[in-house]
């Protein structure tokens, strides 16, 4: 299965579209157990990644595996053909059921390999960068924010792959770290609450105003700055995103100019929030030396990227994800035609029972014609376009009466500003002016 980028997919985005039970998720959780033999080999010589469990082996199959190709140019990549071989990883994991002789077996010697580049790479230049990788589930939304941090945690370049593959969005690690960097930028600069205060006061002076906002950018957090400035990109009119303590302690945003406790927000906000927030930390943490820690490398898996989302934000997810964070790599599931119908240069992916089918662009596509011809769905009611079909041949076989009482039916059921209601109502008068001219 070719990811993207591919030569006629050149976006770093592919989406698999499906019907419940085909595979979706499946493929998701594949990848995110491969690349969980990466991470765990980052953090320890022999780190044991996440066991491919039995139950999702196919019930005729005695053992199954999982394989990936990756290609890693460590900021080198060039087209030369020994480069390109020294750059590419491959390893499989397995797994046979339990009293059965399996065909498959694993092989890490590779994945090894690349780990141990990355180390090498890390123990010549401290400041060296390692890929996001991380896997956002359907259960990711999780907006718990904690009052006291009972377990301390370390926030250093390895900690942004914590539960990276088998959580989501850890909100609770979120908010400490938002805590902890906030206090560290107030320690070092001006606090919000100051600087508005001072602006207030003397912000009608051009000199001090530009002089207090220049002292105020060159203190602020380079890592939070990444977080706010994917949040306000993804979420028009949010900004300003803190931890305040006072009546007690909570995470807020501003709102369209109106400051707002996070958990006040609806589901679809939070639900974004979290993801893209979780992202840009992921990010922020894995290259401390970048001027735009967003601009890092990864891959992403996010199952039902559509979830929770108003249709106006189901249309520019795919294109703010590879715009707000344009060298990750994205795998996301969906069953939102407006997802597909925005996927401008993206590999889409159809799962079938029998396996993938490359589905050709829709972009620029209307949202019924890609519920009709990519997702085999009517674009509405299966019962109403029935009945305006069964009257559609009533008027052309000139069963004037037959139509009409067919028509009255259908007025009581549908709204009356319908379009479809509208033209069966004009066709019928049509008819009904011709027949009584040739009478």
């Amino acid at each position: 299965m070719p990811l993207a980028p591919t030569p006629d997919a050149p976006s770093n985005i592919t989406v698999l579209i499906g019907n419940n039970g085909a595979g979706k998720t499946s493929i998701l959780r594949s990848l995110a157990t491969s690349m969980s033999w990466l991470v765990s080999r980052l953090r320890t010589l022999k780190g044991s990644g996440s066991p491919i469990p039995e139950e999702v082996i196919l019930n005729e199959a005695s053992s199954g595996s999982v394989n990936v190709f990756v290609v890693n140019d460590f900021g080198r990549f060039s087209s030369d053909e020994a480069d390109i071989e020294s750059s590419c990883f491959n390893w499989t994991i397995a797994k046979v059921k339990k009293g059965k002789k399996g065909f498959h077996t694993s092989d890490l010697h590779e994945v090894g390999l690349l780990a141990d580049a990355y180390k090498e790479l890390l123990s010549s230049n401290k400041l060296a960068s390692l890929p996001l990788i991380a896997f956002y589930p359907v259960e990711r939304v999780v907006l718990d924010i904690p009052l006291k941090i009972k377990e301390k945690h370390t926030f250093l370049q390895l900690d942004g792959y914590d539960n990276s593959l088998n959580q989501g969005v850890d909100f609770r690690r979120f908010f400490e770290w938002f805590r902890e960097r906030e206090d560290a930028e107030n320690e070092s600069g001006i606090s919000e609450e100051i600087l508005n205060h001072l602006m207030d006061r003397f912000g009608r002076d051009p000199d001090f105003r530009e002089t207090l906002q220049e002292l105020n950018s060159t203190s602020r957090d380079s890592q939070l700055t990444a977080v706010r400035k994917a949040i306000s990109s993804f979420m028009t009119g949010f900004n300003n995103l803190q931890v305040r303590r006072k009546p007690r302690l909570h995470m807020s945003i501003d709102k369209d100019g109106k400051t707002l406790n996070v958990l006040q927000l609806s589901q679809g906000e939070k639900s974004l929030m979290a993801l893209v927030g979780d992202i840009a930390r992921r990010l922020a943490m894995m290259n401390p030396s970048m001027d735009n820690p967003l601009e890092g490398d990864g891959v992403v898996l996010i199952d039902e990227v559509d979830m929770h989302l108003h249709p106006t934000w189901q249309r520019n997810i795919i294109s703010k994800l590879a715009s707000t964070f344009p060298n990750c790599q994205f795998i996301v599931t969906t069953h939102s035609p407006l997802v597909i119908s925005e996927c401008k240069d993206a590999l889409v992916y159809s799962v079938e029972s029998d396996g993938l089918v490359q589905v050709q662009s829709q972009y620029g596509q209307d949202a019924n014609s890609v519920l009709l011809d990519v997702m085999n769905t009517h674009a509405r009611n299966a019962n109403v376009t029935k009945q305006i079909s069964d009257i559609l041949d009533l008027i052309y076989d000139g069963l004037i009466s037959e139509a009409r009482v067919k028509l009255a039916d259908l007025s009581e059921n549908i709204p009356s500003d319908n379009i479809e209601l509208a033209r069966l109502k004009l066709l019928l008068r049509k008819k009904e002016l011709k027949s009584d001219k040739n009478i």
